[in-house]
């Protein structure tokens, strides 16, 4: 687990740093940007739409670990628009949170159980 925590702080260093060069070179216009690249049909696009495929499903997965509830909904938007930088925080809070134990980690406690 102290690996799996190391790589997620490491994301989540790197992912602040580029994030914040990104924006201050280039500001906060990413949805023209990100959409334009997938209506030119291009390997940009192509990648753009694998990673908002992958934005979702870890949507999904944060909403279904917290049983669809109001909390577990508002996670899985942070989820979807946060990207790594969230679910990198998301994990290194629940790992701690579940003792280690990936079982928990993975399906949350009420599942777990």
């Amino acid at each position: 687990m102290a690996l799996f925590r190391l790589f997620l702080a490491t994301c989540l260093v790197a992912i602040l740093a580029y994030t914040s060069i990104t924006i201050a070179h280039h500001g906060l216009n990413l949805l023209p940007v990100f959409f334009g690249d997938m209506a030119e049909m291009a390997w940009p696009g192509q990648f753009n739409l694998d990673f908002m495929c992958f934005l979702a499903l870890s949507a999904l997965w944060v909403a279904w670990r917290h049983q669809f509830s109001t909390g577990g909904l508002g996670l899985a938007v942070l989820a979807f628009f946060g990207g790594m930088l969230f679910l990198s925080l998301y994990l290194l809070v629940q790992s701690r949170r579940a003792g280690g134990d990936i079982k928990v980690l993975l399906l949350g406690e009420g599942r777990a159980a």
